[in-house]
């Protein structure tokens, strides 16, 4: 049962959430406060986190006279999230202050960035379906401006692409938030029983394409190695994480059982996981490889949702491993990105510089005693639960092989972008030491993560989770001395040539495959076809509810 906060101050952070960082964005518009909100911004992600340690659970705010009755408040969920996200933004921006110090357009990357930052932040504690549409447009709208930053040609048309989508999943978000709040649901989360299969399937796809999810995903390979260093960590490790928390805000977990559903969006995870690992290990530019990366690690968040759907008893487990994935993936996955920055300016730290990335890597591939092993440990308990464990177990490991080699793609790349004659820049070190010491024992410290870590430690846990990096060194190590040490791509990450070598002697691995999936994408990517898909999609949605009965008239 929910209460109105007994101490004005907790109504007060948590409202300052969202609107420190927007009302420093519009500060910025000011030639007089312009200094002072540059000097700032890299702090406006301090009353989330404030929140999520001093705001009590439970708690909640209303407010009237916004969007007819907004709510904000704090539950498990809100707190997990405005955790590892509010860190991310913090330390991003931190690090960002720095990298771009000397850029001339500092000023309008900052502006951008504390929007998306006031969007994505203020997402994690909306009660109500309005509010939560509202800041999920201004979240997806800003990050136009981080994507585009550069103003290059690649950068422009990973624009392009990414305002297409976005503005694709809000009209469709827009849509089922009018049906939920037309049957009299104002509160989330939504777990009407009788929930329509309009309603979910606008739900999964609206924030299936901000989480990558196939085959939307085309967007984020694009606009990531695109956006600079540090709007690229809080892209991948905060702000697809909203299409997490929309489904589980909105989609009626536990509420209804829906294994046509649930299995559907467990083959669709799984289908990204590998796809991912796949396309990904083709490419040459490190944020390209960790762009696909982040497409398969989504799949396997995507996973523990697409239970909860089928089999409502594993709900309470999968919603678990959804959050401590989610908090292990963003904070290595920021470290990861930030990496490629310190890398530029290493110096005489190369050496130091790489060998501490191998700890971030080494999670995603799921080592024992990484935040990986622990969120995996909790999402294999889940398909146990569900009594799914015998055939999407030996899946999930051998996605874990993927990622293994993924990660040593990226950290091959990474050496040879190694600078040797810059000098590091004072500034960085700090808060991408801190993210990395946030990313290796956070989640060992979250009373959510209880059972998994006492499960991961357990010597019959070390085995399963050991095989799959083992196999994956081996064939990254086969992949070294036949391909990558002898292919280069001349088109900054295309995989054209890298796939030709791979067609000669590894036919059956599945190299065409991959060639026909990144010329599919390339397709996708053309806006003849891209704006007729997405303008046929809007009216058909648009018909079936000008035809449906159940439409509020105000509609």
């Amino acid at each position: 049962m929910t209460q109105l906060a007994p101490v004005s101050v907790h109504s007060a952070i948590l409202l300052a959430v969202p609107l420190l960082p927007l009302l420093l964005a519009a500060g910025l518009a000011l030639p007089a406060c312009r200094g002072l909100c540059l000097r700032l911004a890299a702090w406006a992600a301090l009353p989330a986190l404030a929140s999520a340690f001093l705001v009590p659970l439970g708690t909640t705010v209303s407010v009237p006279v916004l969007l007819d009755g907004a709510r904000f408040g704090m539950d498990q969920t809100s707190q997990t999230f405005l955790l590892f996200t509010s860190l991310l933004w913090l330390l991003a921006g931190l690090f960002g202050s720095r990298y771009l110090a000397d850029d001339p357009r500092r000023g309008r990357f900052t502006a951008f960035y504390l929007t998306a930052m006031s969007g994505s932040l203020g997402l994690n504690i909306c009660l109500d379906p309005a509010s939560f549409f509202v800041l999920f447009a201004v979240m997806g709208v800003s990050s136009f401006g981080l994507v585009v930053h550069d103003g290059s040609a690649e950068a422009r048309r990973a624009a392009r692409v990414y305002i297409a989508l976005a503005i694709l999943g809000e009209t469709l978000l827009f849509v089922a938030v009018i049906k939920i709040t037309g049957a009299g649901f104002t509160e989330l989360p939504y777990r009407d029983p009788a929930a329509s299969n309009l309603v979910i399937a606008l739900v999964l796809v609206s924030f299936g394409i901000k989480a990558g999810a196939l085959p939307l995903h085309f967007w984020l390979p694009l606009a990531h190695p695109a956006a600079p260093i540090p709007a690229s960590a809080v892209l991948s490790g905060a702000m697809i994480k909203a299409g997490l928390l929309g489904w589980l805000r909105f989609l009626p977990i536990g509420a209804v059982a829906a294994p046509h559903w649930g299995i559907a969006v467990v083959i669709a995870g799984l289908a990204a996981a590998f796809y991912g690992a796949l396309v990904g290990s083709t490419k040459d530019n490190p944020k390209a490889v960790l762009a696909y990366s982040s497409i398969s690690q989504m799949g396997l968040i995507t996973i523990p949702i697409g239970i909860a759907l089928a089999v409502p008893d594993a709900a309470p487990m999968a919603i678990v491993a959804a959050l401590l994935y989610a908090v292990h993936h963003g904070l290595a996955k920021g470290t990861l990105f930030l990496g490629v920055g310190m890398a530029h300016h290493a110096g005489r730290w190369r050496g130091p510089v790489f060998l501490t990335l191998l700890l971030p890597a080494a999670a995603l591939s799921g080592l024992p005693l990484t935040s990986g092993a622990v969120a995996k440990t909790a999402l294999k308990g889940a398909a146990v639960v569900s009594s799914w464990y015998v055939w999407l177990g030996p899946l999930m490991s051998l996605a874990a092989v993927g990622t293994t080699v993924l990660m040593a793609r990226y950290l091959v790349n990474l050496q040879v972008s190694l600078k040797k004659d810059h000098t590091p820049k004072p500034g960085l070190w700090v808060p991408w030491v801190a993210l990395q010491l946030a990313a290796g024992s956070l989640i060992w410290l979250l009373p959510l993560a209880g059972e998994a870590r006492v499960e991961t430690l357990s010597p019959g846990k070390v085995w399963p989770s050991v095989w799959p990096p083992i196999l994956g060194v081996l064939l990254s190590v086969i992949l070294w001395n036949l391909v990558w040490r002898h292919v280069s791509s001349p088109e900054g990450g295309q995989p054209r040539d890298i796939l030709r070598a791979f067609e000669t002697f590894l036919w059956c691995s599945g190299a065409a495959l991959a060639r026909v999936l990144h010329q599919g994408e390339l397709r996708l990517r053309d806006w003849p076809i891209a704006g007729v898909v997405f303008l046929l999609t809007i009216a058909v949605l648009f018909l079936s509810l000008a035809f449906r009965s159940d439409v509020p008239a105000a509609f």
